[in-house]
This record gives C-alpha cells, sequence and structure tokens, in this order.
C-alpha cells in the first residue's frame, strides 16, 4: 500500500517508525492519558504525536514497551493497532472506560471484555458479521489476575461496542430508536456486562493480523442502576485500570520470556 506520509520512514497516521515501538503496547483512547500512563515505565520517551494519535516508549522490566493513545471508537482504533503492528508490535492492551449494563457491575468496578457485541462498523469491513470479536485469552486472564492482585473489584465477560455515544445515552431520541432500545434489553438479557466502543474492532483487527489483543475498563457509571434508583456516583480516575494494565503487560513479558 502506498505510504501517504511525508517521511516514508513514519507511518501515516501515528507518524510512529518501525523500532519506535515494544511489542507491547498499552492503548488508551485520551491522548491526554498516554503520559500518565507512560509514567510507569522506566525512562519514557516522547516518540510521536500527531492527531489523536500519541506515542510514548520506555521499558518495563527491561523490556521495550509503549503506550499509543487512538482516540476515540473503532476506525481510529483500528488505524493505530495497523500501523503499531506495521512498526513491530504484536500485543496490545486496550484501556480506557466503559458504562455498566448489569446492576452487579458498579461504578468503580473493573470490567475485563473476553468477547465483545459487534455493533459498530469498523469490523464488518475486516470480518463477516458470523465471525466473534474475542479478546486474546492470555491477555484476558493476564488482566483479571492483574485486578485480583491490585485488590481492585472485577467482572470478566462480553462487553457491548456500538458506534454513538448518544445512542447509548438517549436512544428514545434517534429515529432508530426503536432498534436500539430492543437490542439493549437483548444484551442485558444475554449477560453483556458494559458498553464501549473500542474492543469489537480491536479484537477482529487482531484476529485478521494474527496478534494478541486484550481490554480493561473502568466502569465509570451503570446507567441501569440509575434507572432503578441504585447507588450509582460517576468515577472519572482511570488509575486503577492503568495499574491492571501495567501489571497484566508485565506478567505477559514474564510469561514470554
Amino acid at each position: 500500500m502506498k505510504n501517504y506520509s511525508e517521511d516514508p520512514g513514519r507511518q501515516y497516521h501515528i507518524q510512529v517508525a518501525a523500532g519506535e515501538v515494544g511489542r507491547y503496547v498499552i492503548l488508551p483512547g485520551d491522548p491526554k492519558r498516554c503520559k500518565k500512563i507512560a509514567a510507569y515505565l522506566e525512562n519514557p520517551v516522547l516518540v510521536a504525536d500527531n492527531r489523536e494519535f500519541v506515542t510514548y516508549t520506555g521499558t518495563l522490566d527491561g523490556v521495550k514497551v509503549s503506550v499509543t493513545s487512538t482516540g476515540i471508537g473503532g476506525p481510529s482504533a483500528s488505524i493505530a493497532m495497523e500501523e503499531l503492528y506495521r512498526c513491530g508490535a504484536d500485543t496490545f492492551v486496550r484501556i480506557g472506560t466503559c458504562g455498566g449494563i448489569q446492576t452487579e457491575v458498579k461504578s468503580g468496578d473493573i470490567v475485563v471484555a473476553t468477547g465483545a457485541v459487534r455493533m459498530e462498523g469498523t469490523s464488518r469491513e475486516y470480518a463477516p458479521i458470523e465471525f466473534p470479536a474475542v479478546a486474546d485469552l492470555t491477555v484476558a486472564n493476564a488482566l483479571v489476575s492483574a485486578a485480583q492482585k491490585e485488590g481492585v473489584p472485577v467482572h470478566s465477560g462480553v462487553v457491548q461496542c456500538k458506534d454513538s455515544f448518544y445512542g447509548q445515552h438517549e436512544p428514545e431520541k434517534m429515529p432508530v430508536g426503536y432498534e436500539l432500545m430492543n437490542k439493549w434489553e437483548a444484551w442485558k438479557r444475554l449477560g453483556c456486562l458494559a458498553s464501549e466502543m473500542e474492543s469489537a474492532a480491536l479484537f477482529v483487527v487482531a484476529a485478521h493480523l494474527h496478534v494478541r489483543a486484550g481490554s480493561c475498563f473502568l466502569v465509570v457509571a451503570n446507567q441501569e442502576r440509575e434507572k432503578l434508583g441504585l447507588e450509582n456516583p460517576v468515577v472519572r480516575d482511570t488509575d486503577r485500570a492503568v495499574r491492571v494494565a501495567v501489571e497484566a503487560v508485565r506478567t505477559l513479558i514474564r510469561a514470554d520470556a
């Protein structure tokens, strides 16, 4: 494929060159979280800052590890994974936020996705809808173990992915609200833990590239608990999820050695 970058040695969107990232990459959505996550690495260096993609590289237990933001949603997340893969990465840990769906999934808890509902558009340009979006088992297990080690409440299971944030929170206002609300009820009955926007695309792209990917999320709030009048504070501090992701990468490094 033609490289549209002004510097042919760098990837067009993330502006990273081969060798500038480690095989392990932590993927937050928000570019502002990158520096915070990179602080957990030894000697982190800002590699690139272009569009929504900010990349730092440092080491963890002597092994090169990177942090790259992906922005919001599947399209930009898939671009980041594709281009990081071309630079040498093969293990991806998504860290972000989500909204709980099951009432036992409370604000401040951690959710580890084992699979994702493909209610988004990006993954459909990689695989037929019959193909499942599933996390790499080794990465998912490392995330669950890391959360348990950190002593934080953790739930593992299927999450729902969508493209429209407001379609989730205000479905009754949408022209296709009848479909959104019916499907939301289906996800609830099927035991979906939470709703977010990137995992389905990342899991399917990872399958296409034959690389490993997993996801963990901080539960910001739970609209189903809100509807029932249950306690539902808004939690914004992602440090708990960051610690889980970093510890999981550390576990993967040891296992891969």
